[in-house]
């Protein structure tokens, strides 16, 4: 049995986890919508676009457009119901109900602000693909992120069989990556506008998801969480100076 202490100290790692990588993705997000900002593009987007374009077939033509469908608006808010549904009727989780919807609706509204910040023209590429608003960063690379992303969490959290797990989780992480090369495929994005899109929805995942976690292990606590922390920490601390025979 794992003791109440060592849960903390879990529980603790975790979320700095999530922090660190959260403040990880924002650097990462910063240094790609810098070009963005300035209406330039990296290296590698001329690259990715020649190489889809040297590709393109009416096989894959058909393929990609089915594909991106997966992370429209449309698609995404159909399932989102059905999760919500979901959720009520199998395990009236009211939290987590609360903190998908904050997620998945949250993530479209700054989806949005960004692309009216960074104003980032569309690559006139195809101009048959209906493609709405600026480019940067792509709203179904960062929706499919949050969307599939917190399924996977729910997946995680819920199911007991790992085949399952492992299944859905493969399944959902390859969908996720095809709706972002279906938008360059198709000419509605830069690569960069894709990579952007994933960043930002990860971050705005794991900052949804670490709200959930702290919320739900508020409420399962028997004491104030900021207590068992502090006695979690105060407890190592007094170990660590033992073993150096710095206090008896």
């Amino acid at each position: 049995m794992i003791n109440e202490n060592t849960k903390i100290g879990i529980t603790v790692l975790l979320l700095a986890a999530g922090l660190g990588f959260s403040a990880l993705f924002i650097v990462l997000f910063s240094e790609i919508a810098e070009e963005a900002m300035e209406q330039e593009t990296w290296l590698f987007d001329s690259a990715i676009i020649g190489f889809f374009q040297s590709i393109e077939s009416s096989v894959l033509d058909v393929l990609m457009i089915a594909t991106t469908e997966m992370g429209s608006v449309w698609f995404v808010t159909a399932f989102s119901i059905a999760v919500v549904g979901l959720l009520w009727f199998k395990e009236r989780d009211k939290w987590g109900i609360l903190f998908f919807l904050i997620a998945v609706g949250g993530g479209g509204l700054l989806t949005l602000l960004l692309k009216n910040l960074y104003e980032r023209e569309r690559p006139s590429i195809n101009p048959e693909i209906d493609a709405i608003g600026f480019s940067f960063p792509s709203g179904h690379s960062m929706g499919s992120v949050i969307f599939y992303g917190f399924v996977m969490y729910l997946v995680l959290r819920g199911q007991r069989s790992e085949l399952f797990k492992g299944l859905a989780i493969s399944l959902m992480g390859v969908l996720v990556v095809l709706i972002g090369i279906s938008r360059v495929y198709l000419g509605a994005h830069f690569p960069s506008d894709v990579l952007a899109g994933f960043i930002a929805g990860a971050i705005w995942l794991i900052l949804s998801i670490l709200a959930l976690e702290w919320i739900q292990w508020q409420s399962r606590s028997s004491v104030r969480p900021v207590h068992d922390i502090r006695d979690f920490l105060a407890k190592m601390l007094k170990g660590t100076l033992k073993k150096i025979n710095l206090i008896k």
